[in-house]
């Protein structure tokens, strides 16, 4: 459940998932997030060393295995290979109603007007986006904006969203009290 509030509140490269999770088999998350869409590149770590087991994980959509114990060189120039096979992959534009996010351009348009935004805009928009209308937390918006080492101002998001929805209209992000943000999907 923690990993996957994470994937929808922050931008990752790269997802590296342990098959052996306390709450949910690892397996079964991994199937899901593919059916959902997700296009990340994952590495499965396992100790599940059997050939059936690997290949069981790469049909389920794993990019690469890596059994434990393993070296960590080994796990880092793995993940290397994996965001250099990522890097010529595009991102999928996001359309919701009149408006249009593409990530790999930088571009957003409402109701096929430009709208320019800012890097951190852009960002906010796309996690409120991905999040499909599920609320997100203060603090998953700032560690999708900031990371998790990053300082930032206390009202920073809140300045973010206002100018978000200064410029896309702001019955599209509602605010839950208490609790965070979403996008309104029925405004769209």
């Amino acid at each position: 459940a923690q990993a996957e509030a994470m994937l929808s509140a922050v931008h990752f490269q790269v997802v590296i998932l342990d098959l052996g999770l306390p709450d949910e088999d690892g397996m079964s998350l991994l199937q899901r997030w593919r059916a959902d869409g997700m296009a990340l590149p994952v590495l499965v770590l396992t100790a599940r060393d059997a050939v059936e087991d690997r290949v069981a994980g790469l049909r389920a959509g794993a990019d690469d295995y890596l059994l434990k114990p393993f070296d960590l060189d080994e796990l880092v120039a793995r993940l290397h290979a994996l965001l250099r096979r990522a890097a010529g992959r595009s991102v999928d534009v996001i359309e919701q109603g009149a408006l249009r996010l593409d990530p790999d351009r930088g571009e957003v348009s409402l109701n096929g007007h430009p709208v320019v935004l800012s890097r951190r805009e852009m960002a906010l928009l796309a996690a409120l986006l991905h999040a499909r209308g599920r609320i997100l937390s203060v603090d998953q918006l700032k560690d999708s904006l900031y990371g998790f080492s990053e300082e930032i101002e206390s009202n920073a998001l809140n300045v973010h969203i206002h100018h978000l929805r200064r410029k896309l209209g702001a019955e599209l992000i509602e605010t839950v009290r208490g609790v965070g943000y979403r996008f309104n999907m029925a405004s769209a």
